[in-house]
């Protein structure tokens, strides 16, 4: 369910995406050229995942189709609502928890953020303006998708303090850049040969 719906999202953005990206790479090298400053890859294309992750979580808030639920101001009202493993259960309350997860860790990460509250308000803020934006078009509000985006937001800040703790003790050699870029690299090639191969199968 959740790959169908990251399939669907990618087959609509993927125009977006590529011009966005070729946009933010192109700018980016000629700044970096032109200031004369070092190119880190894997910063780089952290920074860029993170463009094409805000294009898609901004069409899923602003153009999914949600013709099927109506507002909840009512905390935990919905999200108990589903059976445990129904696809509602998948698509809402999952959905809504892994969707905000890459947030926490960029925000923790570009912000080199320690304490958790920091992370919590900013998370809160985003996702509750994102809400509130989805009223004003004519969408739905639910209280419940911002309990969730904030789970999902914590746990990204999570992943970011436990990959700090682990970076803390690993080997000065193997903190070299050019490591970080091979495994920057490597989940990139893993990543789309999913991707791809999820494309061939029709999933």
């Amino acid at each position: 369910m959740i790959r169908r719906s990251l399939l669907e999202i990618l087959g609509q953005v993927w125009p977006t995406i590529l011009i966005s990206s070729v946009i933010a790479v192109s700018m980016r090298l000629v700044y970096l050229i032109k200031n004369k400053q070092k190119i880190v890859f894997y910063k780089e294309l952290l920074s860029l995942i993170f463009i094409i992750y805000v294009l898609c979580l901004f069409y899923v808030v602003t153009f999914q189709d949600v013709g099927w639920s109506s507002s909840n101001f009512i905390p935990f009202k919905e999200m108990f609502r589903y059976s445990l493993g129904s696809n509602l259960f998948i698509k809402n309350v999952l959905g809504n928890i892994i969707m905000f997860v890459p947030y926490g860790f960029f925000v923790s990460y570009y912000l080199d953020l320690k304490k958790p509250w920091s992370v919590f308000f900013l998370i809160l803020l985003v996702s509750a303006s994102i809400e509130t934006t989805q009223l004003l078009i004519g969408r739905v509000f639910d209280i419940d998708d911002i309990i969730l985006n904030l789970i999902g937001g914590m746990l990204g800040f999570g992943i970011y303090k436990l990959i700090n703790i682990i970076n803390n003790h690993l080997p000065a050699v193997l903190k070299n850049p050019i490591v970080y870029n091979i495994i920057i690299v490597l989940c990139s090639i893993l990543m789309a040969m999913y991707m791809f191969n999820l494309i061939e199968l029709g999933v």
